[in-house]
């Protein structure tokens, strides 16, 4: 707790990220209390409605208020996006750690397979997977769990192997502690800080492929509220409404920018050459 608030004190800018994602994150949850109409409810009286006191940000074509929709659909991107990167971490990993300390077949096996799914480009063999499983949010996050754990896998791999050359791992070892207590014990938390650095530096990507296929048509199904699939409802309005695809575009854009810059600084807080400056 002391060295965190060394590191809040510290680190500005990190601080002020750290500070800016959990206020948007609080807005995401708190949506419900937040949205001044329902985000299913249809108005067609208000349709394509500009900006006004009664809808900030206008209405849809189908007379639903834009505003109440962005919110509730950060609520949808964002927890799919954390689903997301909870999934590949904790499969990632564990591929990874199964096949540093069993190297031979299985090492062999577990590694040409995570090669061959990273040599499909990631979204193009997410939207393959979801045409088989068929559209939907549940079938998204299928898709995309498949394509991304293999990166995770391959780095926790690697930082194995390396830390099994370490003499505190060796130390563990002639003292009689079980493989799994090394792993769990020794090996595990001297590993987290890089793979922490992906996961975060990968949100922003994960929430640009789950929009991607929700304005394909492939994730989130109408009437759900979410940034790619209201993409896709107002583009066919661009001229005569071009606040239907502004504000969401403008979300995405922001949450994006906000984690990558999150993710860049804590690589910068994490780094040990840094630290030791």
């Amino acid at each position: 707790m002391r060295e965190f608030k060394l590191i809040l004190t510290q680190h500005r800018w990190f601080t002020f990220l750290c500070s800016l994602t959990l206020l948007w994150v609080i807005l995401a949850m708190i949506a419900p209390l937040l949205a001044p109409h329902d985000p299913l409810a249809t108005n067609f009286a208000k349709v394509l409605q500009p900006a006004s006191s009664e809808y900030p940000l206008g209405t849809d074509q189908l007379g639903r208020c834009v505003l109440s929709r962005i919110l509730y659909g950060a609520r949808t991107s964002l927890l799919l996006t954390f689903m997301m990167i909870g999934i590949v971490f904790v499969l990632g990993v564990t591929i990874g750690v199964i096949a540093g300390f069993a190297r031979g077949l299985t090492d062999t096996v577990l590694m040409r397979l995570s090669d061959t799914l990273m040599a499909f480009p990631g979204l193009i063999f997410a939207i393959a997977v979801v045409g088989m499983l068929g559209p939907g949010l549940f079938n998204t996050v299928i898709a995309l769990a498949v394509v991304w754990w293999a990166k995770y896998a391959r780095l926790a791999r690697s930082l194995v192997i390396s830390l099994q050359q370490k003499e505190y791992v060796a130390a563990a070892a002639f003292s009689g502690a079980r493989k799994i207590q090394i792993i769990t014990r020794t090996i595990l938390p001297n590993m987290l800080s890089p793979l922490i650095v992906m996961a975060m530096m990968d949100v922003g990507g994960m929430m640009l492929s789950i929009s991607g296929l929700s304005f394909l048509g492939l994730g989130a199904q109408p009437p759900e509220p979410e940034w790619g699939a209201m993409l896709n409802e107002g583009r066919r309005y661009l001229q005569t409404a071009p606040w239907l695809l502004i504000y969401p575009g403008l979300a995405i854009f922001c949450t994006v920018i906000i984690f990558n810059l999150l993710g860049d600084s804590l690589r910068d807080v994490l780094d040990p050459k840094k630290k030791a400056a």
